[in-house]
C-alpha cells in the first residue's frame, strides 16, 4: 500500500479539489491517506502555505495545486513500479 500524505487547510477550493481527486483514485488504487492541516502548525505553514495543496507519495513531494486523476494514477503506477523493483533488488543481492 502506498503512503499519501495531503498538506492542507480548511477554506482551500483546491485542496477540496485534490481530495475528491484522491477519492476517486482510492476506489480502485490501494493507498493510505494522510491529511494534515498546516493551519495548525506554523512550521508547516512556513514550509507549505503558498503551494498547497501539497501531495506527498511516500515522503516525497509528488504535486502541488492540482493533480488530474490520470496523473495520480501514473504517479502512483510509478512509485509501486519503484518500489516492486527495489525489493527485487534486494532479493537479488542477498541470493549471490
Amino acid at each position: 500500500m502506498i503512503r499519501v500524505t495531503l498538506y492542507s487547510r480548511p477554506g482551500c477550493h483546491l485542496c477540496d479539489e485534490m481530495k475528491a481527486v484522491i477519492a476517486r483514485v482510492s476506489a480502485s488504487v490501494p493507498l493510505a491517506l494522510d491529511e494534515i492541516d498546516i493551519s495548525t502548525d506554523t512550521r508547516l505553514e512556513d514550509l507549505y502555505g503558498l503551494e498547497i495543496p501539497v501531495l506527498m507519495v511516500d515522503g516525497k513531494k509528488a504535486a502541488k495545486f492540482r493533480v488530474t486523476e490520470a496523473d495520480l494514477r501514473r504517479i502512483l503506477a510509478n512509485r509501486a513500479a519503484r518500489a516492486g523493483e527495489a525489493g527485487t533488488a534486494g532479493r537479488a543481492g542477498g541470493a549471490g
